[in-house]
């Protein structure tokens, strides 16, 4: 006989199982998890100055007869608001083809701003920097961009490129054009021994600028941290710059006249020519790739720039203008590789007033050399195992829209 206690402990028992049935019956389904950390379609995210963002990418190649002739993405080629009406940030010029966009099931987004330095300029014309800044109106560093996308996006690779502007590279590029025009061949003022411009390769400004970078990485790890992300789930990129120009001796126009200028686009001395590919660049390709060893960061990648053009150079001897080679346009047969990948530099009487150049569009990578660098990031990628390496053309012609190239 079942006693009374033995019954209402048996009560208690299938009340409580009764409960639990009915909570698995009646609970409301599990609910998916959001993108973020770990979650969702990856995302490559790019972030840093102008040979990122994009500038220069509307021209395929140069003509001086007629701008439609290297016109690949037409005007509206820096439009990157959510109604394609507009840029985000006024001057930023992020491309249409900028590298960001490696497709193969991976998403792009492309945060980096021409002028940028490792430091928010927020004056009237504002340059997010790869820092924190928030200045509580909208206006915010591009390491605290990424940390607001990162947290509901899945970010699996980080591209930088930074540090030319805090070398003052527009301001060089300047010297060295003005100190070309403004000289006669039989005495030649160069730009390397200008004060101006030696002062930003003294060892003391290699070496602030040089902590700088390390420290905007830096801002990349902790925006990422902050996301909720462990080191582990995404990594971090980091490019140097490419060479914009031959050596002297690889220049298709004579040094004698202002041919060099006037129809290339490419007012440099043979000797400063020399200089900024045997010392210029590689001082602040060092310090790019310097700063990414003093970081302490262990998720860290390097992708080598500083040859991947050659051979398609600004006013390289191996290419020429479209108008020299006897080419319609940017989409006809051979385009690609018999014409430059670097923009020619302008001055206000090669720009504005009624032009649909900019000025800082000048010996900037062009639509060619974007896609050229889109292939090598998508293969730095590496279907996401990240990898680092040096970027160089593979061959001739264009695959799958993009110019052959290799990372080896």
């Amino acid at each position: 006989m079942v006693t009374l206690r033995a019954r209402t402990r048996l009560l208690s028992v299938l009340t409580v199982l009764a409960a639990a049935l009915a909570g698995l019956l009646f609970a409301a389904p599990p609910q998916a998890r959001a993108d973020g950390p770990g979650v969702g379609t990856p995302w490559v995210v790019t972030l840093g100055d102008s040979y990122i963002s994009g500038e220069a990418g509307r021209w395929a190649g140069s003509s001086n007869a007629s701008s439609s002739r290297a016109d690949a993405l037409g005007s509206t080629a820096y439009y990157d608001n959510a109604a394609g009406t507009g840029e985000t940030i006024n001057r930023c010029h992020r491309s249409k083809a900028a590298e960001a966009y490696i497709g193969g099931g991976v998403n792009g987004l492309n945060l980096a701003c021409s002028g940028a330095k490792t430091a928010t300029s927020n004056g009237d014309n504002f340059k997010p920097g790869l820092d924190f800044f928030d200045d509580g109106a909208g206006r915010l560093g591009q390491a605290k961009m990424l940390q607001q996308f990162a947290a509901t996006h899945r970010v699996g690779m980080v591209v930088v490129s930074i540090g030319g502007n805090d070398f003052n590279f527009a301001d060089v590029v300047t010297s060295c054009v003005s100190d070309f025009l403004t000289s006669p061949t039989w005495w030649k003022d160069y730009c390397y021994d200008d004060s101006s411009v030696k002062a930003n390769f003294t060892a003391s400004n290699v070496a602030a600028v040089r902590a700088r970078i390390a420290g905007a990485l830096r801002n990349v790890a902790a925006a990422m941290r902050n996301a909720g992300y462990a080191d582990s789930q995404w990594t971090l990129l980091v490019q140097n710059y490419p060479s914009p120009i031959a050596r002297g001796s690889g220049f298709r126009y004579s040094e004698s006249g202002y041919t060099r200028q006037s129809t290339g686009g490419c007012g440099f001395w043979n000797k400063d020519a020399d200089w900024a590919n045997d010392s210029a660049l590689p001082t602040i390709n060092g310090a790019v790739f310097g700063a990414v060893a003093d970081s302490g960061l262990t998720n860290t990648r390097t992708l080598d720039l500083s040859s991947a053009f050659n051979g398609r150079r600004l006013c390289e001897n191996t290419v020429g203008l479209y108008e020299e080679k006897g080419i319609a346009n940017w989409t006809s047969p051979g385009a690609v590789d018999q014409t430059e990948w670097i923009n020619q530099i302008r001055t206000v009487s090669t720009c504005c007033s009624g032009s649909p150049y900019y000025i800082q569009e000048s010996l900037h990578p062009n639509y060619w050399a974007q896609l050229a660098t889109r292939s090598c990031v998508r293969q730095a990628w590496n279907g996401g195992a990240p990898r680092s390496g040096k970027c160089a053309i593979a061959g001739t012609g264009l695959l799958n829209g993009e110019p052959r190239m290799r990372l080896g």
